[in-house]
This record gives structure tokens, sequence and C-alpha cells, in this order.
């Protein structure tokens, strides 16, 4: 029996692969009102609809009503030749529309809609998959799945703001890729995830041992796995107040990452060396200029929401530093529509800023509120690290 939704999600996904409108599809056979039925769930198809509709698209009744699972095989081989937006929506709609397939067959398209939601920061939409990923791995019963998917949940975790679920999270990740003896690859993953959840949560000294472990497994490297290492160390470094380690290191992965590997990471690693430059003793301002310079000129081919919300606060930044109230705060308004690709970091720091301009424009009393609002919540999420950062600025403003 041909159960709805299922059938019309598929009779979408068929005649969308061909390019077809509605009415080129109904013919002269149907009404587009009736087809349109059929492919929102509301009408159950009858026999002489699917032998019209099988006709129209060139297959056989039988191949329109099979197992969604050659749809979903269909859909990760077309993602292959597409851009990451559009193979990400084909992905979603398949799996929306899949059940019953090969559980590695869900599994690898789950990964890919993942990474494409995480590329365009809907970490919602993202913990969906990932929870998905999580407990088909379990099934599945293949370690490094499990421990793949826990890193990404873990990282996704980190971005909304859930420190304590993101070191556990990790923490299970690592434990299990060194019982496994899984490859350096996954066991790079859960490193990565799991200092990066460390250091958010304060735990710094066990994020600088951990960080140690993570070098010394991509020493010699020279890909993105290695700048994202040298990256994570970077901010262990920055976290514990060794700024001018933190430089070097920095320094050494601007140095030695090629952009033709990952364009997007070359920039950010430079954004992130500008605000490290910002963080010197004194700040060093014309470095940190110089950076955001680079990064601007290379946005027509790298530009993403996210990353136009990164480079739109180093540059509100800067304009704090350079002691002009006015220009950071029309940046900061620039920044209004950006919430929906902010990571709840960097939304906290934002908010920081926006109060560090109301105190130079000489609303104490208000930025200081606001200020014991955030160092409260981060607090209360298990952020210890960044409440300790709001906390130090709200005592350099009272004295």
């Amino acid at each position: 029996m041909l159960e709805q939704p299922v059938f019309g999600r598929r009779l979408r996904q068929l005649r969308t692969e061909r390019g077809l409108t509605l009415a080129a599809l109904a013919g002269e056979g149907m009404s587009t009102g009736y087809l349109s039925r059929l492919e929102s769930g509301a009408r159950q198809p009858t026999e002489r609809a699917v032998a019209h509709l099988a006709a129209q698209l060139g297959i056989t009744p039988a191949e329109l009503a099979e197992s969604t699972a050659t749809s979903l095989v269909q859909s990760l081989t077309l993602a292959t030749g597409l851009g990451q937006d559009e193979a990400g929506e084909a992905l979603a709609e398949a799996l929306k529309a899949s059940g019953g397939e090969d559980p590695l067959l869900r599994w690898q398209a789950l990964w890919q809609v993942a990474e494409w939601r995480r590329r365009r920061r809907e970490f919602a939409e993202q913990r969906v998959s990932l929870d998905e990923l999580v407990a088909l791995g379990a099934g599945i019963g293949l370690p490094e799945l499990q421990a793949r998917a826990l890193a990404e949940l873990a990282r996704c975790m980190r971005s909304t703001g859930q420190i304590d679920d993101a070191v556990t999270t990790s923490t299970r990740a690592y434990e299990l890729a060194k019982s496994e003896g899984l490859p350096g690859r996954v066991l790079t993953s859960t490193l990565l995830a799991l200092v990066s959840a460390l250091g958010e949560a304060g735990r710094l000294a066990e994020a600088a041992r951990y960080g140690d472990e993570l070098l010394a497994l991509v020493e010699g490297q020279s890909g993105v796995r290695w700048a994202e290492a040298v990256w994570t160390k970077v901010n262990v470094l920055g976290r514990q107040g060794d700024l001018d380690a933190a430089a070097d290191l920095m320094d050494q992965a601007v140095r030695g990452f090629d952009g033709r590997d990952d364009l997007t990471l070359w920039m950010r690693l430079r954004l992130d060396a500008a605000l490290l430059d910002l963080l010197h003793r004194p700040p060093k301002i014309q470095a940190a200029q110089q950076r955001v310079e680079e990064v601007r000129a290379y946005m027509p081919f790298a530009a993403t929401p996210a990353m136009e919300q990164q480079l739109l606060a180093l540059r509100a930044r800067l304009a704090v530093h350079q002691d002009r109230p006015a220009e950071a705060r029309a940046l900061l308004d620039q920044l209004e529509g950006f919430d929906d690709v902010t990571s709840y970091q960097e939304q906290v720091r934002l908010d920081m800023l926006r109060n560090r301009v109301l105190l130079m424009e000489g609303n104490r009393e208000e930025a200081i509120t606001g200020l014991r609002g955030l160092a409260e919540q981060a607090q209360s999420n298990g952020n210890m690290d960044l409440a300790a950062e709001i906390w130090r600025l709200i005592a350099e403003s009272v004295t």
C-alpha cells in the first residue's frame, strides 16, 4: 500500500530531479491541483494516478512506489555534483521522505546534513541531526561512527552555550576513541571538541594537558586538522593569560596554513590573530588593522553570513580600542540582523562590547547592570571562563 506523506515526498523529489513543473508532470490526464495535493500528502494516490504519473516520469509504477532507500542513494549520488546548499537541501528532503533503508546509508546522509547545518550555523536544526546520528551510531555498533557523532554533538552543544553537557559528551567521545584504538583522525576530532569544551568550562589545566596531546597528534602535518589543532591550543593559552605564547603559536598557524585548503578557515585564523593583537598589552592596533584588511580583501570569494558577522564584530572592537564609540555603535547596529548565525559565546561577547560602548558614552549604570546579567547567565550555563572574563571587565569598569 502506498502511504502518505511518504509517497508525496518521493513524487515531489522525482519531479524536481527531472526539472519538471507541476503542469508538465500532470500533463493532460491530471489536474495540477490534484497533483499538488498528492505531493503534499493530502490525497491518497489511486492505481490509475500512479500509472499515469509513472508514465509521465518515464518509470514503471513499481519504481514509483519502490522503497525510498533507492531515492536516498540517488540523492547522495546527486549531492556530489551540487554546491553545499543545494546538496544539503536535497539530502534534508530525502531524509524526510526516507524510511527503512540501510542505517549506514542514513548515517552518511545525516552526517552531510549536520555539517551543512553547522556551516550555516543553524545549531538547533544541526542538533536534531546529531542526536539521530548518535543513536544510529550506537545501533550500528561501529565505535568510529559513535565517536565522530559524539564529538560533533559536543561541538554543537558548546555553540549553544551548553558547556557542562559539551564537556560530558566530548569526554565520552575521547574515551571511546582511546579505548577502541580508533584512527588518529578520529582521536583528533574528539580532542578538538574536548579541549574547546574544557577551556570554555574554565578547566584550563585539563584543557592544556589535552591540548598538548592534540598538538603531538598532528605534529608534522599542515592541513585543516593541523590548523584547527593549533588554533584550539592557542585559545587555551590565551585563556591562561600567556598571550605571548598564544601569539607565537597563532603566527605559526597563519603562516603555515594554505588558504587553498580552506579559504574560510584561512580568514578565520586571521580574524582570531587580530583579536589576539588587541588583547596584547599594549594593544597591537596597527597589526590587527592589517589583518582585518587582509580578510576584507577576500570577502568577495568566501563571504558567508557568519564571516560577515565576525568581521563586523572585530571592526567594532577595533573602533573601541581606537576610542571611536560612534563608529563602534554603527558597526554593532549592523550586527542586529545576524542573531540567527551567532553562537552563544559570540552573542555574549557582542553584548559585552555593546556595554563597553555604553561605558564610553557615559552610561555607566546601564552598562554595569547589563554586564552583571551576562556574567550570571554565563555562570548558570557552566561557562566559567566567559563569566570570569565578564567579571574582570566589570571590575575594571568600577575602579
